[in-house]
């Protein structure tokens, strides 16, 4: 065993019985570092050191909680070149990418040590004389946060600085194939003063680290990314403890082209929505609805598109598209290339395994035409540079075919109507509407979350405090 990344837990960097290599998806002979593997033993120390630890930030004073986050955003924005090229490294992104996913994690940080300081109660006229009525929130407690690894430090952050912010202490378990830039994220936090089991993190399986989260009796909450299988566990083991939870689940997200919208205009939204970050985005463009007036032209130039986006080496500044962020993901999105074949949609370019770059796990974007609603390629997620583009014969059955899917978490429509760009906006069945955007662009001051089988519970990022915060309502006589 080489030298290990380790735990942090109760303010002290603690040893695992074990660790696994975080491998870079471009260069698999890149070893990025070995990353603990803690097991129940370790959770439960970290739940008893965010347990000893809650009262007394709890009531630390607001701005005490937003000068931590306040240093934390602005060491990750001073280490932006350095994070951001870990973050290339073990997960895929172009540097471009990654960089920018590292300045986001800083402003999400400053963003809520603002937050802390937010007036955060009302005074309600009571019905009674010399009766005040009064409502504050509090935290939930010691919360667990499980992460995954396509937005290995964004997803951290923006579960772990409103958490701190409103006097919460954290158990955090990163996704276990890119650990690297949430354990950098953990090194940031302890190095900026946070006190000692505030902040807590625990690598590992989530089949070990994140089953003793959830069984827990001492988590007052937990907030998930991930799978709907995985989701649905959470769920049912949240409930039976009466304890708060917070899914975000992934999506199928469509992106309307109607016969109005500037064609070129839509098939760069369209390529960046569904192709760059490799498709590993649950916001990604992965149904393009194109009505008939538009639709050849549509796919003719959206083909021509993918011609010009290079797939290669994360690090490479020549890069468009990175890897896929591991051999098990990029085998099911082989498969479902397969899949779509099978189906009969119309593979118009792509889909195959790249050689002869780096010895990684490239794959050239695919984009299949003429497909089904029906069809598997368009209702399930594949998680990965996959698009098909679906025939609609008018607006009105675009918008149906849009909505006709378990998922609702982001959804876009490119038009110059803004009649139709209100009805899109008004009827489509999603969390997130984008009109004439990419679906998979959110900011951070906005609440971010979807509807059906995408999300359950309050939003994160701008809505967090819905999460993190539970109200007390006080009645006071003199």
């Amino acid at each position: 065993m080489g030298h290990q990344h380790q735990n942090l837990i109760g303010g002290a960097w603690v040893k695992a019985d074990r660790d696994a290599p975080n491998i870079n998806p471009s260069n698999l002979k890149d070893v990025v570092g070995n990353f603990a593997q803690g097991g129940a033993d370790q959770v439960a120390q970290a739940v008893a050191a965010a347990r000893e630890a809650q009262p007394g930030w709890r009531r630390a004073t607001a701005q005490t909680r937003g000068d931590l986050l306040d240093k934390i955003g602005e060491r990750l924005l001073a280490r932006e070149t350095e994070l951001g090229t870990l973050l290339a490294r073990e997960e895929g992104k172009t540097l471009v990418e990654a960089k920018g996913e590292v300045q986001r994690a800083g402003r999400i940080f400053k963003y809520f040590a603002a937050e802390a300081l937010r007036a955060n109660g009302d005074v309600i006229p009571s019905v009674r004389p010399n009766v005040t009525v009064e409502t504050r929130r509090e935290p939930l407690g010691v919360v667990g946060l499980i992460t995954p690894w396509n937005f290995p430090i964004a997803i951290p952050a923006w579960k772990t600085a409103p958490a701190l912010a409103y006097g919460n202490t954290v158990i955090m378990k990163p996704a276990d194939i890119a650990p690297g830039s949430a354990w950098a994220l953990a090194e940031i936090i302890a190095e900026a003063g946070c006190p000692a089991g505030v902040f807590n993190l625990v690598m590992g399986r989530g089949s070990v680290v994140g089953e003793a989260m959830l069984n827990s009796d001492g988590i007052d909450g937990i907030s998930f990314t991930g799978s709907q299988t995985i989701g649905a566990r959470v769920a049912g083991l949240c409930a039976g403890r009466f304890r708060p939870f917070q899914l975000e689940m992934g999506g199928k997200n469509p992106l309307v082209v109607l016969d109005d919208a500037d064609v070129d205009a839509a098939v760069e939204i369209a390529a960046q929505g569904a192709f760059f970050s490799t498709g590993q985005r649950c916001t990604a463009s992965s149904r393009l609805i194109v009505t008939k007036g538009i639709y050849k032209a549509f796919v003719e130039k959206l083909g021509a598109r993918i011609d010009t986006l290079t797939v290669g080496d994360a690090l490479d500044p020549k890069t468009h598209i990175g890897p896929v962020v591991s051999e098990d993901q990029l085998k099911q999105n082989l498969s479902y290339v397969e899949i779509g074949r099978g189906e009969g949609a119309r593979l118009v370019k792509g889909g195959e395994r790249l050689k002869g770059l780096t010895d990684g796990y490239y794959m050239r974007p695919a984009l299949f035409a003429d497909a089904d609603n029906k069809m598997r390629i368009s209702q399930e997620e594949i998680f990965g540079p996959v698009a098909a583009v679906i025939p609609a014969s008018s607006p009105e059955d675009a918008l149906a075919i849009a909505n006709d899917t378990p998922f609702g978490l982001s959804a876009g429509v490119c038009t110059t109507s803004l009649k139709y760009a209100r009805l899109f906006q008004a009827e489509l069945k999603s969390g997130m509407v984008m009109v004439n955007l990419p679906t998979a662009g959110v900011e951070l001051q906005a609440p971010f979350g979807g509807s059906k089988a995408s999300s359950f519970g309050p939003r994160e990022q701008g809505g967090a405090r819905e999460f993190f915060t539970r109200i007390k309502t006080s009645y006071v006589t003199a």
